[in-house]
């Protein structure tokens, strides 16, 4: 298992970095019915064997309520994609994993007892150099003639490259994931502390700061980023941590004081 696929294998398996990563990127309305407190990660990989270095996937089932108010669910499957060189034929690698979800599903729930599959939202995230010019759409791989019309299988899947966004988009997005894209994309050391400031004061989720900062400790062990670098960062989290700790201390302090005074002018 290579550095990238550990770090984001857990940075993912946190509901709130997972949740940040599709209201971001997924433009979709019914986004906004999504209960991702009941979000259930699907502990399973599709990701065919000559590709585990390069590739790493994670899949969430998510309720979601449909506009009647009736509950149904849908799957993402998140294809991360490592290596610096583009894949001019993703989508059918993607097809293949997508077909290989299918299965297993009904062999997990049984084909005579399934009426329906359920909906699969394929993304890819590139965190590569590269600009993505590879197709999204199946279609566009497949020869045109003879024309097959309704026959010709159609497949398309949602691409996240980090390169293609600002940094004044990341900055204005103000989440882990967009911290996440600045560490690779746009390494800015001033800047990522500035952000780590504002999102350990926004983001009540502790342990998806906690595992953001253990990644980071990751890209510096294996060079990817240098570890004064990484000091820097978790020294600014320690020091909001202790000015915390020291406040909530003092208000404790204050309080039993209070009390103290309230039982000695009640005797």
């Amino acid at each position: 298992m290579n550095i990238h696929d550990s770090g984001y294998k857990r940075l993912f398996s946190n509901k709130t970095i997972f949740r940040q990563l599709i209201e971001a990127f997924v433009e979709e309305p019914w986004v906004q019915a999504l209960d991702f407190t009941h979000a259930t990660r699907i502990d399973k990989s599709f990701v065919a064997e000559h590709y585990k270095e390069t590739e790493s996937d994670i899949i969430y089932r998510v309720p979601l309520r449909r506009a009647d108010g009736t509950e149904t669910e849908i799957y993402f499957y998140v294809l991360i994609e490592f290596q610096s060189s583009v894949q001019r034929f993703m989508a059918v690698r993607v097809l293949q994993y997508i077909s290989s979800l299918y299965l297993d599903h009904l062999l997990t729930y049984g084909v005579k007892e399934t009426l329906q599959l359920p909906a699969v939202l394929p993304i890819v995230l590139y965190n590569g150099d590269e600009r993505w010019t590879a197709p999204t759409s199946l279609g566009e791989l497949i020869a045109d003639y003879p024309p097959l019309g309704d026959y010709r299988p159609t497949f398309d899947y949602l691409k996240i490259a980090e390169n293609e966004f600002s940094l004044g988009q990341l900055l204005g997005m103000r989440n882990l994931i967009s911290a996440l894209f600045i560490v690779e994309a746009h390494y800015n050391l001033s800047l990522l502390e500035e952000l780590l400031l504002a999102l350990y004061d926004e983001e009540p989720d502790r342990e998806a700061i906690s595992l953001f900062l253990n990644w980071l400790k990751q890209l510096a062990l294996y060079g990817r980023i240098d570890e004064e670098t990484y000091g820097s960062l978790a020294e600014v989290i320690r020091s909001k941590e202790e000015v915390k700790s020291m406040f909530l201390t003092a208000i404790a302090r204050e309080k039993a004081q209070i009390r103290q005074e309230g039982r000695e002018e009640g005797r």
